[in-house]
């Protein structure tokens, strides 16, 4: 969905000229990654994506509505014809950076050492690496060494 779609039909944005808060706005809920995180690792009906996450089907029902409606997911008739299915967009397949480093914080800060989690891997079997974001020079970037510019 084009952004000034999004500006005309949003939410009430919490912080209109931030990106992180129009962001979090449209996809930050818990609920909604999971969604999200349970699209790229291949759930398409509705049925999966209860059975993945456990959420209440009055809480799916929202969100997905709400992420077909700001493009992050679309509908597709499914290979059976029978019933509709759920796909990501390219804004939602977008969101793979952003899944990848919520999961990868969480694989450094969210588990004591030693304690067992899943593991993304690439298409060989091997274990994603850890990324980091890097300037034009090839120097890794931090909060030490970013800072925001307002537009206006």
């Amino acid at each position: 969905m084009p952004t000034t779609a999004l500006r005309a039909t949003g939410p009430e944005w919490t912080d209109p000229d931030c990106p992180v808060a129009r962001t979090v706005d449209l996809v930050g809920d818990r609920w909604s990654l999971l969604v999200i995180r349970d699209a790229m690792d291949g759930a398409r009906s509705f049925t999966e994506f209860q059975r993945r996450t456990g959420i209440a089907r009055n809480i799916l029902t929202d969100r997905l509505r709400k992420l077909t409606a700001y493009g992050v997911l679309a509908q597709e008739v499914a290979t059976s014809g029978r019933r509709k299915e759920y796909v990501l967009t390219e804004a939602g397949r977008d969101l793979f950076p952003v899944v990848l480093t919520l999961r990868q914080w969480g694989e450094r800060h969210a588990f004591a050492p030693g304690e067992a989690h899943s593991l993304l891997v690439d298409e060989h079997g091997d274990q994603v690496l850890p990324c980091t974001p890097t300037s034009a020079e090839g120097v890794p970037l931090t909060a030490d060494n970013t800072r925001v510019q307002k537009t206006r």
